[in-house]
């Protein structure tokens, strides 16, 4: 009797201990137990993400307010199977660091998550990381485009206004006092 291999098999979900413990061997995020590999950013990328980073974690770090982190942060999305996504920038109150419980990556909302578009983004993928932001309940999603020089600040998946160059970026809610020219995000 001839034993038939299911080509059906799939590996169990990779959970996001198991990517934790990969390291920083590979820039990643987990979609739904699936590891997803990503490429570097270009160099435009992370001049914005420093330039956005930096001007934040000076009006956060000013006012005692919590922490402001860069670089691909993870953030748990979804459990069972495990969704992580990386942050560009994220801003989190000390009250709500305070309920992380996970030694790998932050399983409680940033009030503010900070994206910045590379040239490959698909907008597609964009919308679907905020609604999972929004699921978990970060308050804000910046979405900053050094291609056109713009950010696109949500308040919810329908509420959002894009800012140019000219404008300026407030958030009273979760950062009650900052104020900052959006061209300031792209400069060199």
């Amino acid at each position: 009797m001839n034993a038939v291999l299911s080509s059906e098999y799939a590996p169990p979900p990779m959970t996001g201990e198991a990517l934790y413990a990969l390291g920083d061997a590979q820039r990643a995020e987990l979609v739904e137990g699936e590891m997803r590999i990503m490429t570097p950013t270009g160099f435009l990328h992370g001049d914005v993400e420093l330039n956005i980073g930096s001007l934040l974690k000076k009006f956060v770090s000013q006012n005692r307010l919590g922490r402001v982190m860069t670089g691909e942060v993870g953030i748990y999305t979804r459990r069972n199977p495990d969704t992580v996504r990386g942050a560009d920038v994220l801003y989190i109150s000390h009250a709500r660091l305070s309920q992380v419980r996970s030694d790998s990556y932050l399983d409680v909302a940033p009030e503010l998550v900070v994206e910045v578009l590379s040239p490959h983004d698909r907008w597609l993928d964009v919308e679907r990381k905020l609604e999972e932001y929004f699921a978990i309940g970060v308050d804000a999603v910046w979405i900053a485009d050094p291609a056109s020089k713009t950010l696109r600040t949500y308040g919810s998946l329908t509420q959002f206004q894009i800012l140019q160059q000219g404008d300026w970026v407030r958030d009273q809610a979760i950062l009650p006092g900052f104020e900052c020219a959006v061209a300031a995000f792209f400069t060199d």
